[in-house]
């Protein structure tokens, strides 16, 4: 029984050590370097435990001889080669027939792997949070606006359920990429795809592709999205011939380190004045979306052409 037990212990990585009153090592089973050498000193012999980590060893020890009553403690190790180590050590007394404490029983169990993913764990928990939070601040924001430029309920529902869809299309590429963001292009065309089946057609792009951090795809999906739908309406994707450009410009321009989306598109010269009326889609395209961005925005509508220039820094985005 005594040797399967020790089997099972070295297959498990839980290694044991029993030590007499005086903290002298009598025998050890499975202790592994560097720790091997660190759990048989005392507080102050050196090694590899720090003195404050081997002070709080030693003195949980002797508490339980003292008192007969088991402890544990997590110690916490610094290593070169792998960095920080951490070790669950539980102390149990060793008791005579008298009920005397005449030993210790110590036993260690690496726990470094699980520590590390309860550290990840909460840092994503901690990212989810924060990005939740700015998450539920965009769609306030949208549901603000939407309704001070909508004149009906009904017109508010209309346009405020294709803008969180807009939301929810860019935060599932996100999503789909463990957060790091989205590719431009595929942010486009899933936006424009939403009303135009053949965007291999109705999209034609020049320039580089580059990767949108998250916030950058959130808002940037935004600005296509009312692009999209202000075209669908009253521009080039209203027709069946029409379609739309889409350039990356990433030489920085005027000295500057920034990155410039456009879309153009040609428009059919009107009477009807709502292709130029000032609705929340332009308020998106020239104040919300360049001011998340750290950028610039320009919209301009002539009588039969339409372009939309974002210039944002390149910290928005991560060449892919």
């Amino acid at each position: 029984m005594d040797a399967a037990l020790l089997h099972v212990s070295r297959n498990a990585g839980i290694a044991v050590l029993y030590q007499d009153r005086k903290l002298r090592t009598v025998w050890s089973h499975n202790l592994q370097p560097p720790w091997a050498e660190a759990v048989k000193e005392t507080a102050g012999a050196g090694g590899l435990l720090p003195q404050q980590q081997a002070d709080r060893l030693d003195a949980a020890k002797k508490n339980v001889i003292a008192t007969g009553v088991s402890g544990g403690l997590e110690i916490s190790v610094a290593d070169n080669s792998s960095g920080m180590r951490w070790f669950d050590v539980w102390i149990d007394p060793d008791t005579s027939e008298h009920g005397q404490v005449q030993g210790l029983v110590v036993t260690v169990v690496e726990t470094t792997e699980q520590k590390r993913r309860e550290q990840t764990l909460k840092a994503l928990l901690r990212e989810v949070s924060h990005r939740s939070k700015n998450l539920l601040a965009i769609i306030q924001s949208i549901a603000s606006q939407t309704g001070h430029y909508s004149g009906s309920i009904d017109g508010f529902l209309v346009r405020f359920r294709g803008r969180l869809q807009s939301i929810a299309a860019s935060q599932d590429l996100v999503t789909s990429s463990n957060w790091r963001g989205a590719g431009f292009r595929e942010l486009v065309v899933g936006q424009v795809g939403r009303y135009s089946i053949d965007t291999d057609r109705t999209i034609r792009f020049s320039g580089e592709d580059p990767y949108l951090n998250p916030n950058a795809a959130l808002h940037v999906g935004l600005a296509m999205h009312e692009l999209a739908v202000n075209s669908v309406s009253y521009g080039a994707l209203s027709r069946a011939d029409g379609y739309v450009e889409v350039c990356v410009d990433t030489s920085g321009g005027d000295g500057n380190e920034n990155i410039t989306l456009s879309w153009i598109e040609a428009i059919e010269p009107s009477g009807d004045k709502a292709i130029g009326k000032k609705r929340f889609g332009s308020v998106a395209l020239e104040r919300v979306v360049p001011a998340a961005l750290d950028g610039q925005a320009e919209l301009e509508i002539g009588t039969d052409r339409l372009q939309y220039r974002l210039a944002m820094p390149k910290a928005n985005f991560a060449m892919d």
